[in-house]
């Protein structure tokens, strides 16, 4: 029987204990998520003001953390942009110019420094879930894969989710092809990552999870459940399909935060979440064929110009939201523009790693803007997509402003982006001077940018 005595020293060394463990999570760094959608437009999320789209986790995790509202991807098409996030440079600096096809000589090079391979030297685990798209020899030992880029752990895919977000079939585990599974591609990643949380990682370790969905990019294949939210609004299958889509990934999402939730990990842990570029498609679908994958493309820019391919705004703007408790006001909306490049050097500033000094960073830590105040940026915003419209090939912003330039570099366009977002209005006749001195800048930046990184892009006969 435990006397008074022995009862008070009991609970002397629980309290002591506790003390201790706290003590030990204030002195850790903090977990880290990036959050990853596909083709996920900047008007696409209920925060973002769709009118129809349903997205209530993502709405509430804007309400714990800040919203950006010029948050932008770094290239108008999809592995580019995944390759910044994870080296804090600009894709055609890296070598990941294009969006990679399968068997493709192009993947993120060995010699590249991810924020993975960065965070695992400071004892950190890592895992990468979801779609992958950094090289064209998926699984093979021709070229890198996540394991060679700093992750511990991994469960990805070459591109898309395949035959379709229903039921795919071409997951792989650390090497191992997993086969057929059932369940719709979003969910059965965050279960993955989940997973992860409970049963892989060491709990004693900071730790590092990357999630990146298929949804909503085509092919799109919705569960009923998350469909029928819309059914009284809309009879056209592919409005159905594509919101479905946005729904199912926000259920994913929201899994995850639970999972962090319940596993006490919320307040050590800073969750970045964006996508990849803008929409696919045109947004109207295709009403001649009601049921193809085609109609699916019903995703939003918000009225922005241009979509996925273009570096006008529509293309290249996305969401993007960071929640860390106790470091950023809860609820709050900032205007500074950032760019998924940034993610790395954020990080680094975070956990306090230095950058490498050995090569250009474009990105830099977007921390301040997490206060609504401005960043200092040595190289400019900057953006080539490989494959896009021929009059926005290339761009560059400067402060409120931003140069859009063609195919071959023989037209220009100059907007203010903050008093005229959809770029409807070229002002390059009005401001003479200024339009001479940042075409003059972004020539010598373009020419910087290509001659820094491989130039396996000179092989590509669409540029």
């Amino acid at each position: 029987m435990m006397t008074s005595r022995s009862l008070s020293m009991a609970l002397l060394l629980g309290v002591l204990v506790s003390a201790a463990q706290a003590a030990d999570e204030a002195e850790r760094p903090p977990n880290i998520v990036v959050f990853l959608a596909d083709d996920l437009g900047w008007g696409d999320l209920g925060c973002y003001g769709h009118p129809m789209i349903e997205t209530p986790n993502l709405d509430q995790f804007a309400e714990q953390g800040v919203r950006f509202t010029q948050c932008y991807s770094a290239c108008g098409v999809c592995s580019p942009s995944r390759s910044a996030i994870l080296t804090g440079r600009t894709p055609y600096r890296n070598g990941v110019f294009r969006w990679i096809p399968e068997g493709h000589p192009v993947h993120l090079r060995p010699s590249e420094i991810t924020i993975a391979r960065l965070l695992k030297d400071q004892g950190y685990e890592t895992a990468h879930v979801g779609k992958w798209h950094l090289n064209g020899m998926f699984n093979s030992p021709e070229q890198p894969q996540p394991s060679d880029h700093g992750f511990d752990y991994w469960f990805a895919t070459q591109n898309n989710a395949a035959p379709t977000h229903k039921n795919p079939e071409n997951f792989v585990r650390n090497g191992e092809p997993v086969g057929p599974m059932e369940g719709f591609s979003a969910v059965l990643v965050a279960e993955e990552g989940i997973e992860w949380l409970r049963e892989h990682r060491n709990p004693d370790a900071p730790f590092y999870l990357q999630v990146w969905t298929h949804e909503p990019h085509l092919p799109i294949e919705s569960d009923p459940r998350f469909m029928a939210r819309y059914e009284d609004q809309t009879d056209n299958p592919g409005v159905l399909q594509h919101h479905g889509n946005v729904t199912q990934l926000d259920h994913a999402f929201g899994m995850l935060m639970a999972e962090l939730d319940r596993q006490g990990l919320t307040d050590s842990t800073i969750v970045f979440f964006t996508s990849d570029n803008g929409p696919e498609g045109d947004g109207l679908g295709d009403p001649a064929n009601p049921n193809s994958q085609r109609n699916r493309n019903q995703g939003s820019t918000g009225g922005l110009r241009g979509r996925k391919r273009d570096d006008f705004e529509g293309g290249i703007r996305v969401p993007g939201i960071v929640r860390w408790p106790g470091q950023i006001e809860p609820g709050s909306v900032s205007n500074v523009p950032v760019i998924g490049s940034d993610i790395f050097s954020t990080i680094c500033e975070i956990v306090g790693i230095p950058l490498p000094d050995d090569r250009v960073i474009d990105g830099v830590s977007m921390i301040p803007a997490f206060a609504g105040k401005p960043v200092e940026r040595p190289v400019p915003l900057y953006w080539r997509t490989h494959i896009s419209s021929p009059d926005s090939r290339i761009a560059m912003r400067v402060g409120d402003w931003k140069i859009v330039g063609n195919v071959d570099l023989t037209r220009f366009l100059l907007f203010n982006v903050e008093e005229d977002p959809r770029e409807t209005t070229d002002l390059s006749a009005q401001e003479p001077e200024r339009f001479k001195q940042m075409t003059e800048q972004l020539l010598e930046l373009n020419a910087s940018i290509l001659g820094d990184g491989p130039d396996w892009w000179k092989s590509e006969k669409s540029f």
